[in-house]
């Protein structure tokens, strides 16, 4: 509901965007249950907090808090749940942050009427947290890096049976491809039964 909700918004005022993360990976078929919202939109007309303004103008149960972090120029989104104080964390975000590409609007892919990362990026950019996770100085971080393993798996094993062909997904950045291909190789040496999958998509 949330996820819907918020990029009918943004489509409504011209804006490609798409979900991606623990949503995205859900949509698709992961079994993780999701406790957060990503999206990133394709624009350069406007910041992160312009984008969660316009956004919250559009329905009232989305709202804004200061965060913990003192001196923070930005505000933490929350759409707000049926129930007693219960909300969901809505994440904006821009291409380039997080190394996240531009996705080209016919790529997006549509899921219960959501637009969601194509698959081929979004496997990535797990995999990516799975490398920042695990190499992270906070203990809390780290311990992140085994729920990124669980969803990379499940990702790559839906990939596979889904017939996708990484050496084919030319239009996301080559750079982008290339630290993508690199993990690939650190993350079958600490899971080696997952060679077969990374290979039977291209790596």
């Amino acid at each position: 509901q949330v996820a819907r909700v918020a990029t009918s918004i943004l489509e409504r005022n011209g804006l490609s965007c798409c979900v991606f993360g623990s949503m995205a990976c859900n949509l698709y078929g992961t079994t993780r249950t999701p406790n957060d919202v990503d999206i990133v939109v394709m624009t350069s007309s406007y910041t992160q907090e312009e984008l969660k303004e316009l956004i919250r103008r559009s329905d009232s149960r989305f709202y804004l808090i200061k965060p913990k972090t003192p001196n923070a120029t930005y505000r933490v989104f929350y759409f707000r749940l049926d129930g007693y104080r219960r909300s969901c964390k809505v994440d904006i975000l821009l291409p380039g942050i997080m190394s996240i590409p531009t996705i080209p609007r016919g790529r997006i892919t549509k899921v219960h009427d959501i637009p969601v990362m194509p698959l081929p990026a979004l496997l990535l950019l797990k995999l990516q947290g799975w490398s920042d996770h695990k190499g992270s100085t906070r203990p809390d971080m780290v311990d992140k890096q085994y729920v990124d393993v669980q969803d990379v798996s499940e990702l790559l094993r839906i990939a596979h049976n889904r017939d996708l062909w990484m050496p084919s997904e030319t239009w996301l950045p080559s750079a982008f491809l290339d630290m993508g291909e690199e993990r690939v190789e650190r993350f079958v040496e600490e899971y080696t039964s997952t060679s077969d999958p990374w290979e039977a998509v291209g790596y």
